[in-house]
């Protein structure tokens, strides 16, 4: 756990990214968005790996300048990841 919120709280990532991300938190259907980006987990502690593992790939891409960069995915990917994160914090409180 500890290791998962040292890496967000080092995370840096463009202000707008972040604000966006934040504001499509109350949207966020969990079962639903992990489907598509989790498959098959339900436990925050093997989800939260793969999301921060697709968010570096698409921030590498997003850091290119690669055509094929997708900010919805990656608003997307954010959002599950910080909704994620608050669960996995709820859980061990």
């Amino acid at each position: 756990m500890s290791d998962f919120r040292k890496t967000l709280s080092e995370m840096r990532r463009p202000s707008m990214l972040m604000r966006a991300a934040r504001l499509g938190l109350p949207d966020y259907h969990r079962g639903r968005w992990l489907k598509r980006l989790a498959p098959g987990e339900t436990s925050p502690e093997r989800i939260l790996p793969q999301l921060l593992t697709a968010e570096e790939r698409l921030e590498a891409t997003r850091r290119r300048g690669d055509a094929c960069y997708s900010i919805a995915q990656h608003i997307e990917v954010l959002i599950a990841l910080l909704a994620e994160a608050s669960l996995l914090r709820r859980e061990v409180v």
